[in-house]
């Protein structure tokens, strides 16, 4: 299998505790910046089908659904609050110079 990596976006589009909507393929992804570091998962809540991109990062590492208020940890995808219980699929990240890329299979 070939290692691929798409670019999705440049570092300065996300502010800090920020998200940015993507697209890798046919994938929408949700980006977030904490800490300085990026993060990448699918941008659809496994709960209620939104648009994680609209939600906001509380607890540092958890993006919360704008729908009904569920939290995933966007470090590794687990559904932390209810009512979400099913993991969202996270990606590999890296930022080089500036640009963000992220590898097409998911991790999880």
């Amino acid at each position: 299998m070939v290692d691929e990596w798409d670019k999705v976006a440049h570092i300065e589009e996300i502010d800090e505790g920020g998200t940015l909507a993507a697209e890798v393929e046919d994938t929408e992804v949700c980006l977030y910046k904490v800490e300085g570091k990026v993060f990448a998962t699918t941008n659809k809540c496994s709960h209620g089908e939104a648009s994680l991109a609209d939600g906001m990062i509380v607890d540092d590492f958890l993006i919360e659904c704008p729908l009904h208020e569920g939290t995933f940890d966007i470090r590794t995808g687990a559904a932390v609050g209810a009512p979400c219980k099913a993991a969202i699929r996270c990606f590999d990240v890296q930022v080089k110079e500036g640009v963000i890329y992220l590898r097409r299979e998911p991790v999880n």
